[in-house]
């Protein structure tokens, strides 16, 4: 080998780019670029996926209306916050369903949680005017409805990205479907197409037409703007919408064309407080609320949550009934401004069905937003001489006996001299005053309740046991618990304090032939739509005997047609009832009865700035206020209206023993009548088995008074003959009375008030005027 050096080859160099190609990346760089930007992408995504978890539901979403309806389903109230009430799929009509996907996202069930051709077509719309639409879907709003707040901002629009996928996966597309059609928002303060559906057409979801269904579905996208109530100049745009949604439905083949063509666009109704608390609906929500808690069938909290759909007894046409006929009768006839007294005067009331002890109407006041307390359920009140019934009831129930050992029975005598001391009770010195202190002589039972006296029903409590008829208060239906309800002789004027729904329930008993059913306020309970809340199972019980109650309820008919009650007859059907009167005419009561219905009314005395009881004097431009009154008047129209349509019914009696007999009239001189009937003809008591007898119209069964005449506004009037046959055993004997208080303090003295179904002063038990003196004198 030469040791020449060789030639070299010559190397080949790269060309150097030049000009504008030096600034663009090689397809190296290129692909490298796009490699990693990948693997970031894919990074990130995993990585957001896996720490993005799908959160609790925040407050708002789940925040929910309670919904209080009628019988028939329609709406009382809806309280709570949040008017939103959550119902299932199968409770929003397909319509609803296909409009609301017409005019938010077509491609729902076909595609992913997340879908860039949906903002893409969002855009597309907006910018050629046919509508605004949201570039997310169906399930990226609802996780922004349901989890998450309502900021723009990027950090939440992430994880809005990263939740609705996770979401897409646990659930399924009807429960996704389900939860936005809950959450959104439709305007005038309604959540969800159940809340939409009743705010704008006063109808439940469920009964949407396409229509109907179009205008709830353009809300969506601008609630305030698209209401054409509020904002009738923006009816266009609103139309242009609706049309948008409705073609929508007519292109994905969810309506047909020629249904479509045929459509014309369905204005709302006004925006009203239909779901507010005024008028009587704030009562009833808070009585039900109350009635729940108290009972445990729902407990505060959980109320407070909302999402309870709650069916009360009440039935709409007897409510208003109820509301009218207080109207007519006394708050028409008030003139505040003339009379302060007027400013005074409250109403409270409920009827009562006796077979089923449902609940079917209460008055509560004239507006719960000016008057908060609810006067049907209040117990601050004496019920006066709606009481007495329940005294000679526990007279036949117990088989109880006069002072001289005779049995008790309509047509016993007593005398009802005003003032007539007590006899047999150990307390001491009890002489109760009648009605404009007026003396009566002898008089039986039965006159004795037509003309309400004091004097003879204090005795009879004596000579049942004022034990005795605290209990048999209780068994008929009033609360152990009740205010005042001791057991003394003045049990009998009624210084109890009960509600017009206690009172109601325990004359419910006696329509009921003696049998005692626990009043019921609500139907149904269900939660968020599904679940179903047991209710207590209502208990049936014999209260007392068929024929205590039944020969009770014929010496009340005998009210309505010969005594204080005679405006009852207005109602127009059998009727048995007793009027009353409070201390000092602070109150006045009415309680009454047909065959089907129950129904207790009081008419109050309340200062409006002290809350103080106030006397009714003068009430209406009338000297006194008392139960044969407006409270009467009240109840003979709300019945009228309420059984409007109903068939007539008669009572349907079994008697007690000696109930039907019938003597001569009892001298004015004040001797004592035989102790049997004269053989004179008259007719003699039935066997037991033969006492059932329907309740004439006519009254003739009740061997009542003649001529007596209610005390309406104007008080009692004389006339009458008795038709007693045994003498109350008691001796005659009257007294000035005392004056001072009660022994056990609290009463202020005296006899009671000149009205004569006055319970009189005193706070423990209403036992004024007590004397204590050695027995026998």
């Amino acid at each position: 080998m030469s040791d020449e050096p060789q030639p070299q080859q010559p190397t080949r160099e790269k060309p150097r780019r030049t000009g504008w190609r030096r600034i663009l990346p090689t397809w190296r760089m290129t692909l490298g670029t796009l490699l990693v930007g990948t693997l970031l992408l894919i990074g990130g995504l995993l990585l957001g996926y896996h720490l993005v978890h799908i959160p609790s539901a925040n407050a708002l979403a789940i925040k929910q209306a309670n919904v209080y309806l009628y019988a028939d389903g329609s709406v009382i109230a809806r309280d709570g916050e949040v008017n939103r009430e959550n119902v299932g799929l199968g409770r929003i009509s397909q319509d609803a369903q296909h409009a609301v996907l017409a005019a938010e996202d077509r491609d729902f069930y076909t595609e992913s949680a997340v879908d860039p051709q949906a903002m893409v077509r969002a855009a597309w719309n907006t910018a050629t005017g046919k509508g605004k639409q949201s570039g997310s879907t169906i399930t990226q709003q609802y996780v922004k409805n349901y989890y998450l707040q309502q900021e723009q901002t990027v950090t939440r629009k992430v994880k809005e990205f990263f939740i609705a996928i996770k979401l897409d996966r646990e659930q399924t597309k009807d429960e996704i479907l389900e939860g936005y059609l809950n959450t959104s928002y439709f305007g005038r303060n309604a959540y969800g197409i159940q809340a939409a559906a009743q705010a704008y057409y006063g109808m439940d979801a469920q009964d949407l037409d396409a229509a109907r269904a179009a205008y709830l579905a353009a809300l969506v996208n601008a609630p305030s703007q698209y209401d054409v109530v509020t904002h009738p100049e923006n009816r266009p745009a609103a139309e242009a919408r609706w049309n948008y949604v409705l073609d929508g439905m007519v292109q994905k083949g969810w309506l047909d064309a020629t249904e479509r063509t045929g459509l014309k666009f369905p204005a709302p109704k006004e925006s009203t407080n239909s779901t507010g608390l005024s008028g009587q609906r704030g009562y009833i929500v808070r009585i039900m609320k109350d009635h729940l808690i108290q009972n445990k069938i729902v407990g505060e909290d959980e109320l407070d949550a909302g999402g309870y759909r709650i069916t009360t007894t009440l039935q709409k046409d007897k409510q208003d009934a109820f509301v009218d006929a207080v109207n007519d009768n006394l708050i028409d006839r008030l003139d505040q401004k003339q009379r302060e007294v007027d400013t005074y005067v409250r109403a409270g009331g409920t009827a009562v069905e006796p077979k089923t002890g449902k609940v079917r109407a209460m008055y509560n006041g004239i507006d719960y937003v000016k008057q908060y307390t609810p006067n049907a359920t209040r117990r601050d009140y004496q019920v006066g001489s709606i009481f007495k019934p329940f005294v000679f009831a526990a007279a036949v129930e117990n088989g109880s006996t006069t002072q001289d050992g005779l049995p008790i029975t309509p047509n016993t005598v007593y005398d009802g001299t005003n003032k007539r001391p007590v006899e047999g009770w150990p307390g001491g010195l009890y002489d109760p005053a009648n009605e404009d202190d007026r003396s009566y002589g002898d008089i039986t039972v039965r006159e004795a309740t037509d003309k309400s006296v004091n004097a003879v029903y204090a005795q009879l409590a004596v000579d049942v046991g004022s034990d005795k008829v605290q209990q048999t208060a209780i068994d008929l239906g009033l609360p152990a618990t009740t205010p005042e309800l001791t057991p003394s002789p003045s049990i009998a004027l009624g210084v109890a304090t009960a509600s017009t729904l206690d009172m109601a329930e325990a004359y419910a008993t006696l329509a009921n032939h003696g049998v005692h059913r626990d009043t019921v306020l609500i139907e149904k309970i269900t939660k968020d739509g599904q679940e179903t809340v047991p209710l207590p199972e209502g208990k049936d019980r014999r209260a007392v005997s068929r024929e205590a109650a039944d020969t009770t309820t014929a010496v009340l008919r005998g009210v309505v047609q010969n005594g204080t009650a005679t405006a009852a007859l207005g109602a127009g059907r059998p009727a048995a009832g007793k009027t009353g009167t409070a201390e000092e005419d602070k109150a006045a009561w009415f309680a009454g009865y047909t065959p089907e219905l129950a129904t207790v009314v009081a008419v109050m005395g309340q200062n409006p700035d002290t809350a103080a009881q106030e006397k009714l004097y003068g009430a209406m431009g009338l000297p006194r206020v008392n139960g044969g009154g407006a409270p009467a008047e009240i109840w003979a129209q709300f019945t009228r209206e309420a059984l409007e349509g109903e068939p007539v019914s008669s009572f349907d009696l079994e008697l007690q023993a000696g109930a039907e007999r019938t003597a001569p009239p009892t001298a004015d001189t004040g001797s004592r009548p035989p102790t049997t009937a004269p053989d004179d003809g008259t007719p003699t008591t039935p066997e037991p088995n033969q006492n059932r007898t329907p309740d004439p119209d006519d009254g003739s069964d009740q061997g009542g008074t003649e001529g007596g005449t209610s005390d309406g506004a104007n008080g009692d009037t004389s006339g009458g003959t008795t038709d007693g046959t045994t003498d109350g055993g008691t001796t005659d004997g009257t007294t000035d009375g005392g004056t001072t208080g009660d022994t056990d303090g609290g009463g202020n003295g005296g006899n009671g008030s000149t009205d004569g179904e006055n319970p009189g002063p005193g706070s423990r038990g209403g036992l004024t005027g007590f004397v204590p003196r050695p027995r026998g004198e």
